[in-house]
């Protein structure tokens, strides 16, 4: 009899180590398509490649970098509608709502920088190579 319990307890065993197994290899194949899809730089919360966040009263990241002819889209996280409008008049979003966007291509060498028209405060700058 306690060579039957014994041989229950084993399959029980290694059927739930192999569950485990298989939920780690799930759960890392789910990681690795979401690194393969725009070059997440920032974790789940942080801007994607060409994104900048404004959340916290704040352009996140404050300065990019980009070469020419690349898109860049803002995104309001915030409570409170934001702008995203050059300082030298090049760009202007009007205003963005909460989840709102807002996207730009930039298509000529230089430094932009830029301000929320609401919150005079928040300033950030682009550079395109």
């Amino acid at each position: 009899m306690k060579r039957i319990i014994n041989a229950k307890v084993g399959i029980s065993l290694k059927f739930i180590f192999l569950i485990a197994v298989f939920s780690v290899l799930s759960s890392c194949e789910k990681m690795s398509d979401v690194d393969n899809q725009g070059g997440d730089s920032g974790g789940s919360n942080g801007p994607v490649a060409n994104e900048v966040l404004i959340q916290g009263m704040a352009f996140t990241p404050s300065t990019i970098t980009i070469v020419a002819n690349t898109t860049v889209t803002w995104t309001n996280k915030d409570a409170v509608p934001h702008t995203v409008t050059s300082d030298n008049g090049l760009f202007e979003s009007g205003t963005i709502t909460t989840n709102g966007t807002f996207s730009y291509t930039f298509t000529a060498a230089g430094t932009y920088s830029y301000h929320c028209a609401v919150h005079p405060s928040m300033t950030a700058k682009l550079t395109v190579n």
